[in-house]
């Protein structure tokens, strides 16, 4: 009689790929949703939540993605610096014109577990307003 032995991922078991998601005409809750997954790693079988499993998202076209509905108009970021006066809004529609990387970076940071892996998963996410990106090289077999 055989017995089937569970065995727990170690941190040289993790195998790191890449994948370039284009942004274009998407949605940006659903595109941040599938984002998160692949930093996190959760498509992966060895995938273990104490441990950071998560691929390289490359994300091109950022200015190039949509809201639905009347959030185009109505969204506003907020940011509070701890000063008295230090309350900013900035309109959705102002940031996606002037830093779109921001937008996704936010949408996808919202959605990573609030923990110690956070900030290793977040700087495995690369955000490009356009077509053209460094990481060429990475995608080529």
């Amino acid at each position: 009689m055989t017995q089937n032995k569970t065995t727990t991922t170690k941190s040289t078991d993790i195998k790191r790929f890449w994948h370039l998601v284009d942004a274009k005409d998407q949605v940006l809750g659903r595109l941040a949703t599938k984002v998160a997954g692949l930093l996190m790693g959760k498509d992966k079988t060895y995938f273990t939540r104490r441990l950071d499993c998560g691929d390289h998202v490359v994300v091109i076209n950022a200015q190039k993605v949509r809201l639905t509905g009347k959030k185009t108009d109505q969204k506003v970021y907020q940011s509070y610096s701890g000063y008295p006066g230090g309350r900013k809004e900035v309109a959705f529609s102002k940031m996606l014109a002037e830093q779109p990387n921001k937008v996704i970076r936010h949408a996808v940071k919202g959605m990573l577990p609030k923990n110690k892996l956070q900030d290793k998963m977040i700087t495995r996410l690369h955000v490009f307003a356009g077509a053209e990106h460094k990481f060429e090289d990475k995608f080529r077999k």
